[in-house]
């Protein structure tokens, strides 16, 4: 490759990092909204906590999702360098946006957004893998149905097995409880989100020659896309933590555990099964699970409502602005 190409290559490296660390800095809430919230840990030694265990999930859990993002949306023959850059701009567009409305969206259909739109101001519906893109559009609704049903059952469950044990036990073994449920989670949001920019890169390096002729995810993409993510959740998105923490529903160190654990199960198996879930919507639908088995009014379904249209927006809005900015770059480069 010219120098000029290896160079443009590792600035959009860099975009997609900069995305990947944005990513955690939004999903920051998500995986530490409920520990806060029950005032199991403090904010700052949350961020610790999922941190830790988002760059945790680097070793061992496998590339799946990174294979389905990179193979699965869009024929790597059509990831040129500006759709990539372009896909790129449309996530991290959008969740900037929703971000400061405190809107806790998913990052992932971001970036399957921007690669839709990217893709298809290039060259057009032909190079969309709609198998691939069914399965995902399947699972924005899946995601968070699951979730609040497992949010809901082992809630339930938790209030059978302790019926007859006092709040304050009750209260205390779930604290401790918690810290594991919190940590599940946040090893699950890893390794489901930071492999989404994995797919993007490996993609990126693939059709530019620079992987030979089998696409992989090498090493060192690996730790880099979970060491940005990492640092994304160190810094914190805390305007959507009360969002996610305290506006749905209100919850005790014992709903915490329940939805954590619901969440966490949902996202390890999908990440298993290839499938790039919203770790968002997954921990929304179980924190909504978890509330709704006091009463259905002690989830606050105004919010919710305004959360789930935030859902049904983040594809095409993501679309609509990678599509812009590939015309953009394409007319600029002409």
């Amino acid at each position: 490759m010219p120098p000029l190409a290896v160079h443009f290559v590792s600035l959009i490296i860099l975009v997609a990092l900069a995305f990947d660390f944005i990513n955690g800095f939004h999903d920051a809430a998500n995986s530490i909204a409920t520990v806060v919230s029950t005032r199991v840990l403090s904010p700052r030694v949350a961020v610790v906590w999922a941190a830790f265990f988002n760059f945790v999930a680097a070793f061992g859990l496998g590339v799946h999702v990174a294979t389905t993002i990179g193979k699965g949306v869009v024929d790597p023959a059509a990831m040129t360098n500006l759709v990539v850059v372009a896909a790129l701009a449309g996530a991290i567009v959008w969740d900037l946006i929703t971000w400061y409305y405190g809107l806790p969206v998913s990052s992932s259909h971001a970036l399957i957004g921007g690669l839709v739109g990217a893709a298809l101001a290039a060259a057009g519906a032909r190079v969309l893998v709609w198998s691939g893109i069914q399965k995902i559009v399947i699972f924005i609704v899946l995601s968070p149905v699951v979730g609040m049903l497992l949010g809901f059952l082992f809630m339930v469950a938790v209030m059978w097995i302790a019926r007859n044990a006092t709040p304050m036990r009750v209260d205390r073994v779930f604290r401790r409880l918690q810290l594991l449920s919190a940590a599940l989670y946040s090893l699950g949001h890893g390794t489901n989100d930071a492999q989404k920019t994995m797919g993007v890169i490996a993609v990126l390096l693939f059709t530019n020659g620079l992987l030979g002729p089998t696409f992989y995810v090498p090493r060192w993409v690996i730790l880099a896309a979970h060491a940005a993510i990492a640092a994304g959740t160190l810094a914190g998105g805390w305007r959507i933590v009360k969002t996610m923490g305290m506006r749905i529903t209100k919850l005790q160190p014992v709903g915490g555990f329940c939805a954590e654990a619901a969440a966490a199960i949902s996202i390890l198996g999908a990440s298993f099964g290839g499938v790039p879930v919203s770790t968002t919507h997954t921990i929304s639908g179980a924190i909504m699970g978890v509330g709704a088995t006091r009463r259905l009014s002690a989830v606050r379904w105004g919010v919710a409502t305004r959360i789930v249209w935030a859902w049904i927006l983040t594809i095409p809005a993501s679309a609509l602005v990678a599509t812009l900015t590939y015309w953009g770059l394409a007319s600029f480069f002409r």
